[in-house]
């Protein structure tokens, strides 16, 4: 195999080996409480990670993000924070944590942890000493705390809808109201306040003093509110362009909070990462990845995108603009913690976009339709999602992974209402069904009570489906997605070129084709005909998502190329 890189491109590639590692890191997503138990709880644990750090080694990660393990109510599957620097005792201690942390690192993978600024749990202690302390004390000023409206204050400040459904305040004992922007029992912060300010602060040290490399912000666009009276209502609120100065979503105002998290990461040698969680409109997102704020964000593009080559064409090509404009590196997901697993989600019947959302992000109404099989193609929702994977992962930038796409997991639909766990399912009076499914603890073995996740059972109910997804199953199966993940990590490493492409004509609007400065090329035919491939002497397919006739490339199938 040949990847021969220029002198000035492999110079380019060296000084981003420590420095800036996160440009083209592979990250994987660790959801803690659907791992792997070590204790028999039920609950994934820290040690049940610590457990399965070589099988991350052998998958070929350079990164693990670990979703919150801090302690927690568990309104919002962990992100409802009561403590930001501590380890929920159901998920181990801070010993635990510093193991895990040596453990990853000696085997060369480096730790992202989420940081969930805009709002604590009600649990933690600011909050429960707000709602002792009382109207006017310096304790409710760390949040939003309003009158109500109405002849006796009994109506809340405005009729904002939450993200989870329902009023977007809550009303406590002594009748004035808090505003929460998700679930009840996750209270906004005011972040107009130095207090806590300087408290986020002296998080971001205390984890990065433990040896954590990066972190992951969640809802990044968020944090700063102008909440001047009066108050909008929803219809006028909801007229307001995004533009730096709506009063909740994506102000500019923002940043002089990031650029004070910047100076705290840039005191560390090497200087710690970040990536945002913002959803905003892609002219915005070089603000976040910019190197004065946090310096990357995420793309969710594809994640929202159909499995279709003029979309995919487009999301790159605008992206890989995007991150030229902040200095930053791209981002690529196809799945993650809030959303439909991508093999699922190519598996339904496309559904075109309404009022700028794609409807299938969490199912297209599929799952609350009955979750009707008659209508899925699993096995074709597989391939495609095979595919998209291999596409993703040739492209310039850095790919996030989603613990349980290299096993090729599906949505689990089958989940009692009874058992699910996702304030979205309560909070809307069970019409919508929310993020439990992308959730559900891991297969690692083909029998057990739980699939080898632990000695017990599982938070979330397991289908039997899970068995030939396990590890297990697929770890000696050379055909297996896991197989196809782990060589795919593997060739990533070797093939890594600079953060360029250039698209090749393929002559089919179906087919895409592009090349990496170093010769590397990858192939996606995203129509259902096959592709015959024009390759030069010396030029030789290393991988491919589905097996190939000769130089065909069947239909909905991704192949990498490389030689002389």
């Amino acid at each position: 195999m040949s990847a021969v890189l220029s002198a000035s491109d492999a110079l380019e590639l060296s000084r981003a080996e420590d420095r800036d590692w996160w440009r083209q890191a592979v990250v994987y997503q660790v959801y803690p409480r659907s791992f792997a138990d070590a204790d028999g709880d039920g609950i994934g644990d820290l040690r049940g990670i610590l457990s399965r750090v070589d099988y991350l080694a052998e998958l070929g990660v350079d990164a693990v993000w670990l979703s919150p393990f801090y302690p927690s109510g568990l309104a919002d599957g962990g992100y409802d924070v009561a403590d930001y620097r501590d380890v929920d005792p159901r998920l181990g201690t801070l010993a635990d944590f510093d193991e895990l942390v040596a453990a990853l690192h000696a085997r060369g993978i480096r730790v992202v942890v989420d940081i969930v600024p805009n709002h604590t749990s009600d649990r933690h202690a600011w909050f429960q000493e707000a709602l002792a302390a009382g109207r006017g004390s310096a304790a409710r000023e760390r949040y939003i705390f309003r009158e109500g409206t109405g002849p006796d204050g009994s109506e809340p400040p405005t009729d904002w809808t939450a993200a989870f459904g329902g009023s977007t305040w809550e009303r406590v004992d002594d009748g004035q109201w808090y505003l929460h922007s998700f679930a009840i029992e996750q209270p906004d912060l005011d972040w107009n306040n130095p207090e806590v300010r300087e408290d986020f602060l002296t998080t971001l040290r205390f984890w990065s003093d433990r040896g954590v490399d990066g972190f992951r912000i969640d809802v990044a666009h968020m944090l700063t509110k102008d909440l001047s009276e009066p108050l909008p209502s929803a219809a006028e609120l909801a007229a307001l362009p995004v533009d730096g100065s709506h009063p909740l979503l994506d102000r500019d105002d923002v940043h002089e909070i990031y650029a004070e998290w910047r100076r705290v990461f840039d005191a560390y040698d090497p200087p710690r990462t970040a990536v945002a969680e913002a959803w905003v409109a892609s002219d915005r997102v070089p603000k976040y990845a910019s190197p004065e704020s946090l310096g990357q964000s995420f793309n969710f593009d594809l994640l929202r995108a159909s499995f279709d080559a003029d979309e995919f064409r487009q999301i790159v090509a605008d992206n890989i603009a995007l991150a030229a404009r902040s200095g930053s590196s791209t981002t690529w997901v196809l799945s993650n913690h809030d959303v439909f697993r991508h093999p699922t989600r190519y598996a339904l019947p496309r559904v075109e976009e309404v009022d700028g959302a794609v409807p299938n992000r969490h199912g297209g109404g599929w799952l609350e339709a009955g979750a009707d099989e008659a209508v899925i193609d699993r096995a074709g929702g597989l391939r495609r999602a095979r595919a998209a994977s291999l596409f993703l992962l040739g492209l310039p930038g850095s790919a996030y992974l989603y613990q349980g796409e290299e096993l090729g997991l599906h949505e689990v639909a089958e989940i009692p209402a009874d058992q699910r766990q996702d304030p979205t399912f309560f909070r809307t009076h069970q019409e919508q069904y929310g993020r439990d499914g992308c959730r559900v603890p891991l297969p690692w073995t083909r029998e057990g009570s739980s699939f080898g996740f632990g000695s017990g059972g599982a938070h979330l109910p397991q289908p039997s489906w899970f068995a030939d997804s396990s590890v297990e199953a697929e770890e000696g199966d050379p055909a297996s997605t896991l197989s196809l993940y782990r060589r795919a990590l593997a060739l990533r490493h070797e093939l890594l070129a600079p953060e360029r492409l250039e698209w090749v004509e393929t002559g089919r609007d179906d087919v895409l084709r592009f090349r990496r400065p170093n010769g590397w090329e990858v192939v996606t035919v995203f129509g259902a005909q096959p592709f015959a491939l024009s390759l030069s002497p010396g030029r030789r397919v290393v991988l491919s998502s589905a097996p190939l006739d000769g130089d065909t490339v069947p239909g909905e199938t991704t192949v990498w190329i490389t030689g002389d």
